[in-house]
C-alpha cells in the first residue's frame, strides 16, 4: 500500500511526463491526464486506490471546473448570442439528451441513469474544440461561432443536470416530485445567494483587497468558493452549483481578472487530477471483453450526434457545408460528459460492465474529435455540393474586387495591424486588398467602404483571385506562424520574386519564416522594446538626435530591408520627392552574364545597388556575401534607386 506522499509523487511525475508528451504531439493535456489515470488506476497498476479519497479528489476538480465556468459567465454575451446559444445549443442538448436517454431506457437502465447518460453524450469538449478552432483561426468563422455557441449552452446545461441526476437517484417516490423538489430547492438557493451574495461579496472583497496581500486574496477566493459549494451541498444540491454561483458572483466584481489569474494554477491542477480519477475508472480487461459493444456504441455516438446536429443546424439556416463542419466538431463527447459519468459511478446508477462500455466509448470519441476536425474540410468538399458553389462565389467576389488592379498590396488579415497598414497605404495612394474570414468584421468594414473581402489567405486559389500574379507585395498582418508558412508556400509556388512581410510575436520563428521565403519578419517584442528604450533614453536626458540614431542603427541591424533607408532620415535636406529606393527582382537565364560569376566581381556597389537575397530552387539566401556565385535560374533581389536598378539589371544579364 502506497503512502499519501508516494501517491502524490507518482501522480505528479506521471502527469508531468505524459502532459509533456501530449504537448509535443499537439494533443490536449486532458488526454494525458486520462491516460495517466488508466495506467495507475485500481484496474491496472493499482497505485490509485478506489476509495473515498479518490472520490473527494474528483469532487474538488468538479468544483473548480464549475467555478471557472461561472467566472466566465457573461449575461450580455449570452443575450448577444441568444440565437446560437439558446436556439441551436438548446436544441442540440435537448434532442441528443432525449435520444440518448430513450436508448438507455430501452436497454433497461433507471430513469436517473438514462438522464445522466443522455446528458453525457450530449456534451462536447470545450477544451479540445476551443484550442483547435483557435489554432486553425476559425473562431470567427461562421461554423466556429456556431460551435462556440453550442459549447456555451452545454457548459450551462451541466449545472441543472448535476442537480437533477442526484435528486432522481436518491428519490424513492415519483420522478416528477423529485424533479419538482430539486427545482424548488435550486430556485430558493439561487435567489438567496445571488440576491444577498452580491451585497456581501463586493464590500468584503474591497476589505480584503485593501490589505494588499496576494496570499490573503487567494485564500479569500478559495474560502468563498468552497463555502458556497458546502452551502449548496448542505441544502441537498450539489457542490458544483455553489461553485458555479461563486464564480458568477465574482464575475460581476472588478476583481474578476485578478481572481481568474490567481485561481488558474489551482483549477488546472485539480482539474487535471479529476481527469486522472476519471481515467482510473476504466478497466481495460472489461473493455476488451466487450470490445464489440464499445465499438458499436462509439459508432452510434459519432454517427447519431452528427446526423442530429446536421439536421438542427440546417433548420437554423446553416448551409450544408457549415452544418457538416459543426456536426463533425460536436460529434465526440466532452469533459462534462465525463463529469456526469463520474457522478453515475458515485451514485451506483450503472453496473460495472455498462459503466466501462460507456466510459470507453466516450473517451475514444474524444480522441476522434481532432481527427474529425482535421478531416472536415475534405469531407465537406466531398459531400456538400453547396460548398463548391459558396467557395466559387467567394473567389468570384474577390476576383471582381481586384479586377484591373495591379501593383497592389495583399493584406492577409484585417485586424488592428491590418487596418492600421491599410490606412497608411490609403494615405500614400497605394492600392491594396485585404483578406479576412471574420464575417462580422468584414460586414462592418465593407459598410464603411473598406477594401476587404472574405477569404482564407492560406489557400492558393484565394491569393490568386486577390491578384497575386499582379501584386507588388504581400503582408501577413497577424501573428500565426503556421498560417504564415502556408501563405509563404503559396506565394513561393506562384510568384517566387514577390516580397512577403510577416508579423510575428517574438524572434522564435524568424529563421523558419525567412527560410520559407519571407522578405522580412517584424517581431512585436522587438518593436515594443525599441519604443520602450527610446522613451527611457529621452526621460534620462539623452538628446533626441542621439536617440533617433540609436534606434535607427538597431533597426538597420535587425531589418535587412531597411538598410540604407534611414541614412539622412533626420537631415534637413531630405524631402518626399527624392527618387525612391525600392526592390526589384531579376531572373537569370542560362545565357546571363552573371551566371557562374561572383557577386563581388560585378561591381554593383558602384551603381549604389545592393543584392538583398538570392532565391535558388525556391530557397532564399539572405544577405549574400561577395563570394556568392550566381547560377542560371537564380532570382536576384536588388535594392536601389530606379536608375541604378536599370543599370544593375543590364550588368547581370548582358555584362
Amino acid at each position: 500500500m502506497l503512502s499519501q506522499l508516494e501517491l502524490a509523487l507518482i501522480l505528479l511525475a506521471t502527469a508531468v511526463v505524459v502532459v509533456v508528451a501530449c504537448r509535443q504531439l499537439a494533443l490536449p493535456p486532458l488526454i494525458g491526464y486520462l491516460l495517466v489515470g488508466v495506467a495507475i488506476g485500481p484496474h491496472a497498476l493499482a497505485w490509485l486506490p478506489d476509495d473515498a479519497g479518490r472520490r473527494h479528489l474528483a469532487e474538488f476538480g468538479i468544483v473548480f471546473l464549475m467555478f471557472s465556468i461561472g467566472l466566465e459567465f457573461s449575461l450580455p454575451k449570452l443575450v448577444a448570442m441568444r440565437h446560437l446559444v439558446l436556439g441551436l445549443g438548446g436544441a442540440q442538448v435537448g434532442l441528443v439528451l432525449v435520444a440518448g436517454g430513450a436508448l438507455a431506457l430501452a436497454l433497461g437502465t433507471s430513469f436517473a441513469a438514462a438522464v445522466a447518460l443522455g446528458g453525457a453524450v450530449a456534451m462536447s469538449s470545450t477544451a479540445i474544440l476551443g484550442k483547435m478552432l483557435a489554432e486553425r483561426l476559425e473562431l470567427g468563422s461562421l461554423h466556429g461561432r456556431q460551435i462556440m455557441g453550442v459549447l456555451l449552452f452545454q457548459d450551462l446545461a451541466v449545472v441543472p443536470l448535476l442537480i437533477v441526476v442526484p435528486a432522481l437517484a436518491t428519490s424513492g417516490g415519483s420522478v416528477w416530485s423529485a424533479l419538482g423538489i430539486a427545482v424548488v430547492k435550486a430556485a430558493v438557493v439561487l435567489v438567496l445567494l445571488l440576491g444577498l451574495g452580491q451585497r456581501v461579496l463586493r464590500p468584503w472583497f474591497h476589505l480584503v483587497a485593501r490589505q494588499k496581500s496576494s496570499e490573503l486574496f487567494v485564500l479569500n477566493v478559495l474560502l468563498i468558493t468552497l463555502l458556497l459549494a458546502w452551502l449548496t451541498e448542505e441544502a441537498g444540491l450539489s457542490l458544483a452549483l455553489g461553485a458555479f454561483v461563486a464564480g458568477m458572483l465574482i464575475s460581476e466584481t472588478e476583481y474578476r481578472v485578478q481572481v481568474e489569474d490567481d485561481i488558474k494554477p489551482f483549477r488546472d491542477l485539480l482539474l487535471g487530477l479529476f481527469f486522472v480519477t476519471v481515467g482510473a475508472l476504466l478497466d481495460l480487461e472489461v473493455v476488451a471483453e466487450h470490445l464489440l459493444a464499445v465499438a458499436a456504441l462509439l459508432v452510434l455516438l459519432l454517427a447519431g450526434k452528427t446526423v442530429i446536429v446536421v439536421g438542427i443546424a440546417r433548420v437554423f439556416g446553416a448551409d450544408a457545408g457549415t452544418a457538416l463542419r459543426v456536426s463533425l466538431a460536436l460529434a465526440g463527447a466532452g469533459e462534462f460528459g465525463l463529469v456526469l459519468i463520474a457522478r453515475t459511478d458515485e451514485l451506483s446508477l450503472l453496473t460495472s460492465g455498462v459503466l466501462q462500455i460507456v466510459l470507453a466509448a466516450l473517451l475514444l470519441s474524444m480522441l476522434a474529435v481532432p481527427v474529425l476536425v482535421q478531416a472536415s474540410d475534405g469531407l465537406v468538399r466531398r459531400f456538400a455540393r453547396s460548398e463548391w458553389m459558396t467557395r466559387a462565389m467567394a473567389l468570384h467576389e474577390i476576383a471582381v474586387r481586384t479586377m484591373g488592379t495591379t501593383g497592389h498590396v495583399i493584406i492577409c488579415g484585417y485586424g488592428r495591424s491590418g487596418q492600421n497598414l491599410a490606412r497608411i497605404l490609403e494615405q500614400e495612394a497605394m492600392p491594396f486588398i485585404a483578406l479576412d474570414f471574420d464575417p462580422q468584421r468584414i460586414r462592418e468594414a465593407v459598410l464603411a467602404g473598406e477594401q476587404v473581402v472574405y477569404g482564407d489567405a492560406g489557400r492558393r486559389e484565394v491569393l490568386v483571385a486577390a491578384g497575386l500574379l499582379r501584386a507588388a507585395a504581400v503582408v501577413v498582418s497577424y501573428a500565426d506562424t503556421a498560417s504564415a508558412l502556408r501563405i509563404l508556400a503559396a506565394v513561393r509556388d506562384a510568384r517566387p520574386d514577390l516580397p512577403v512581410v510577416v508579423r510575428t510575436v517574438d524572434d522564435a520563428d524568424v529563421d523558419r519564416l525567412k527560410e520559407a521565403g519571407a522578405a522580412e519578419v517584424v517581431a512585436e517584442i522587438m518593436e515594443g522594446s525599441l519604443m520602450l528604450a527610446s522613451h527611457a533614453l529621452m526621460l534620462v536626458g539623452v538628446p533626441l538626435p542621439r536617440v533617433l540614431r540609436r534606434i535607427r542603427d538597431t533597426r538597420e541591424q535587425r531589418y535587412s530591408l531597411l538598410r540604407g533607408f534611414f541614412r539622412g532620415a533626420s537631415d534637413a535636406d531630405e524631402s518626399d520627392d527624392t527618387e525612391p529606393v525600392r526592390l526589384h527582382s531579376v531572373t537569370l537565364p542560362p545565357e546571363a552574364h552573371a551566371a557562374g560569376r561572383r557577386l563581388g566581381d560585378l561591381g554593383l556597389d558602384a551603381l549604389e545597388v545592393e543584392v538583398t537575397a538570392i532565391r535558388r530552387r525556391n530557397i532564399r539566401s539572405q544577405a549574400p556575401t561577395d563570394d556568392a556565385v550566381f547560377e542560371a535560374g537564380d532570382v536576384v533581389v536588388l535594392r536601389g534607386r530606379d536608375s541604378g536598378l536599370a543599370a544593375a539589371e543590364i550588368t547581370l544579364l548582358q555584362g
